[in-house]
């Protein structure tokens, strides 16, 4: 039987009385250009092949014209719902070329931005996923919290969602003033959303119905298909990479890796709500840790293109030439090879750098969770009626973007 699915397929390559079904959506206002094809027995899934490339942007191919610096600019826009994880883990693995130790304050402002950026991702999965479900109310509740962070995301970095704000060394500039009362105040407003939105949830009748039992992954499986995050969580296999292979300090929070074992739809959902809980616990220890390293560097000594620390007439002037130069100019990592990755929402988001002593990469290959997780749809989705596509693609959580780099 061929393994891609067409609406001309013979009697013999389909199935006696099966129907070859193209089910949408294919553009970008909607959740994605994803095309998912399906082999239908009456309402059966008998078989699902998710097919991808509608979005490519090129951006691997991009990074080897640009110097690392500027490259940073492309990462945010893969998975555009988590700007500031993109440019983490790509600015860790530059930074493992190059070698140097990054500002304990630097590391505590990355790890909150991280999970103010874990949040942000979460509600627009969280909204979506409901709301392909009929559960609509919850998508204007998430949306109005996103918001509260977005407005952190513009006063940190200056822009709501593609901020270029973490760097290599480091971070742009330090927090703001009025950022840690801003950040204070979504501390104390995002429990009782939690409860709130838990309480519409998670015993629902109608909630359950739809994801228990449906998408059902076990741990040889998620294991066999490499998917990482909270599909490997929710069936019981307790790996997290802030937790296992610390970046950033996160040996020093103290945090819990949420597992569910019935690797199924409403496992995944738990998982999640169960990883916003403990984001709003880092953040909370992030929040002091600031406190107490107020004043202290965000950017590495060794950097070559520092600002000037003069304060007279010409510091303005310099201080444009030094952007100029950090833009144009870029920095000449030493010949080699590094990875690093991160644990990003979708799960782990890893960077493979070569370079060859120049200013530009040699190649920039990039390991998207969105993109590995949605391999296996059609296993997830063989055996269940075509409503339940819609409840598997939801916990699955992809960007598309990430998927067609």
């Amino acid at each position: 039987m061929s393994t891609l699915l067409a609406p001309n397929m013979t009697v013999e390559e389909r199935g006696a009385g099966h129907i070859i079904v193209n089910m949408g959506p294919q553009h970008p206002s909607t959740h994605g250009v994803l095309r998912v094809v399906l082999e239908l027995d009456g309402e059966t899934v008998v078989r699902c092949v998710p097919h991808i490339g509608y979005l490519h942007t090129g951006i691997e191919k991009l990074s080897e014209y640009h110097n690392y610096i500027k490259n940073i600019t492309h990462y945010c826009r893969m998975d555009y719902l988590s700007p500031m994880n993109n440019e983490l883990a790509y600015c860790l693995a530059v930074e493992k070329l190059i070698g140097g130790e990054i500002p304990a304050r630097a590391s505590y402002i990355r790890v909150i931005m991280s999970e103010l950026t874990r949040v942000i991702s979460h509600m627009i999965w969280l909204g979506t996923h409901a709301l392909d479900m009929g559960a609509s109310s919850v998508f204007f509740y998430c949306a109005t919290e996103r918001e509260k962070i977005i407005e952190l995301y513009e006063m940190i970095g200056g822009q709501r969602m593609m901020t270029s704000y973490i760097r290599v060394g480091g971070v742009k500039d330090d927090t703001p003033e009025g950022f840690e009362e801003g950040l204070e105040a979504w501390l104390g407003d995002f429990m009782p959303f939690m409860d709130m939105i838990e309480g519409l949830l998670n015993e629902n009748p109608i909630w359950k119905e739809r994801t228990q039992g449906v998408g059902v992954l076990d741990q040889d499986t998620v294991i066999s298909y490499g998917l990482m995050g909270p599909l490997l969580r929710a069936a019981g296999v307790p790996q997290d990479v802030r937790r296992d292979e610390p970046y950033c300090r996160y040996e020093e929070f103290d945090f819990e890796v949420p597992v569910e074992y019935e690797g199924d739809v409403y496992a995944r959902y738990r998982v999640r709500m169960r990883e916003l809980r403990e984001s709003h616990k880092i953040v909370a220890q992030g929040l002091q840790k600031l406190r107490e390293t107020r004043g202290m560097p965000v950017m590495w000594a060794s950097d070559e293109f520092a600002p000037p620390k003069r304060q007279d007439i010409y510091a303005d002037i310099e201080n444009l030439i030094h952007h100029f130069k950090y833009w144009t100019e870029g920095m000449k990592p030493p010949a080699g090879e590094a990875y690093a990755s991160i644990e990003s929402s979708k799960g782990e988001l890893g960077f493979y750098v070569v370079s060859d002593g120049s200013a530009k990469p040699v190649r920039v290959k990039v390991r998207g969770p969105s993109f590995v997780n949605l391999a296996a749809l059609g296993a997830m989705c063989e055996g269940h009626l075509i409503a339940d596509v819609v409840a598997v693609i939801g916990s699955i959580d992809i960007v598309l973007g990430e998927v067609d780099r």
